[in-house]
């Protein structure tokens, strides 16, 4: 077991506050801080503190995926299968889905023909994999995800009361089903410039007429983001396409899974994210970034879900598991009380140990690391025995390893 230092990532959207907070660095930051990265993805891997000098977790696991890795390392090439980060979003971030596996390769392969650079901001594909997705809230937690029942979003638009959209609310009431949603989504998303500049601000004022009526407004969280983010990304599509997705606040503790093709966008809030070790984002707007509207179209599932809630479930071993389909990664919580024992970190390796509050003492054979609030550990599959233990206080740890299928 070694520390490991992330990767810190600043974006527009990021926080000032949050991550310093959480690291314990001086508030506020000189920059928004977005993300910190916990893994080998070639972008930006995290160190890894072996003695007096650090290590690129990349190069560690390739040189030797056996030993770092396990049984993990044939499976999934010699590499380390998952991504885990700590994201904070102070203002929302884009309009986006992830490739399937198969979308992915294709992709892939498609834009390396075309030779498109690997760094170019016009690359869609920059890896071969898909990125199935889970974040958990650490405090409460903002998104858009998967696109709401046909009924209940037809509901939404004549509720808005503008005459703009009643032939967009009665084309979705005839096709209450995928190819309505579809329908909608693309005529929107695609909507010729002067066409989107009567319909948006119609739709804004309908919002601000919405939210100043008297009584309970069902479609008040709704009607509040499309004016948010109208005044973040003002003039844009995703503004409209937005009123489509299920409207979510997760409560500290609970997760959120994001399935290949589901659209959605996180809006605000501190959380920890694992992920397939992917990179491949395709953007549908509310960005200054790439966006390429008709490769999104390719990879969206326009099937309407319920909120993809993942709720904390008793693991047997003292923590709480998120439980999800991917074969990638699976991640697990412990809450450690004050003055409490040892306890064994049964399904830590290989594997990431990040310390979300307080400090912890993770001991293995009389050998001890420290890893303090915004900290990690490295632990390979040759590490056995793990156990953590709370150090002046209760705290809080999350381990990410290879799913528990594998």
């Amino acid at each position: 077991m070694h520390e490991l230092v992330g990767a810190l990532r600043n974006y527009a959207w990021g926080s000032r506050t949050a991550l310093a907070q959480l690291c314990g660095r001086p508030v506020p930051s000189a920059h928004p801080e977005a993300e910190l990265w916990f893994g080998a993805h070639p972008a930006d891997p995290a160190l890894v503190r072996i003695g007096g000098r650090k290590r690129s977790l990349l190069e560690l696991v390739s040189d030797d995926p056996e030993r770092e890795l396990g049984s993990a390392a044939p499976e999934f090439g010699g590499k380390l299968p998952f991504l885990l980060k700590i994201l904070a979003a102070e203002e929302p971030l884009s309009l986006q889905a992830h490739p399937s596996l198969a979308q992915a390769l294709e992709g892939y392969q498609r834009e390396n023909r075309a030779r498109v650079p690997l760094d170019s901001p016009l690359r869609n594909y920059r890896d071969e994999n898909h990125k199935p997705e889970l974040v958990v809230a650490l405090e409460r937690f903002e998104a858009l995800a998967g696109f709401r029942e046909p009924r209940r979003t037809v509901d939404l638009l004549r509720a808005l009361d503008v005459p703009g959209l009643a032939q967009y609310a009665d084309l979705l009431a005839e096709a209450p089903d995928s190819s309505g949603l579809r329908t909608l989504f693309t005529t929107w998303i695609t909507l010729p410039q002067p066409a989107l500049a009567t319909l948006l601000p119609a739709v804004l004022d309908g919002c601000v007429r919405y939210l100043s009526g008297k009584g309970r407004r069902a479609f008040g969280a709704e009607a509040r983001t499309a004016l948010e983010l109208a005044e973040a990304y003002p003039g844009d599509a995703g503004v409209l396409a937005a009123l489509l997705l299920n409207r979510v606040t997760l409560e500290p503790g609970q997760g959120l899974y994001l399935a290949a093709g589901n659209l959605h966008a996180y809006l605000r809030g501190l959380g920890v994210e694992i992920m397939a070790n992917s990179d491949n984002v395709l953007r549908g707007g509310l960005t200054p970034k790439h966006v390429d509207v008709p490769e999104l179209l390719r990879v969206l599932d326009f099937e309407p879900i319920d909120v993809p809630f993942v709720l904390p479930e008793p693991a047997g071993d003292g923590s709480v598991r998120y439980r999800t389909p991917a074969p990638e990664f699976e991640l697990r919580r412990f809450d450690l009380a004050a003055g409490s024992g040892q306890v064994p970190l049964t399904a830590a390796g290989p594997g990431i140990v990040l310390c979300t509050s307080g400090a912890v003492r993770l001991l293995q054979n009389g050998a001890e690391l420290l890893v303090e609030r915004g900290g990690a550990a490295w632990i390979s599959a040759a590490d056995s025995d793990i156990r953590a233990q709370a150090v002046d206080g209760a705290a809080q740890l999350f381990c990410a390893c290879v799913g528990a299928g594998n």
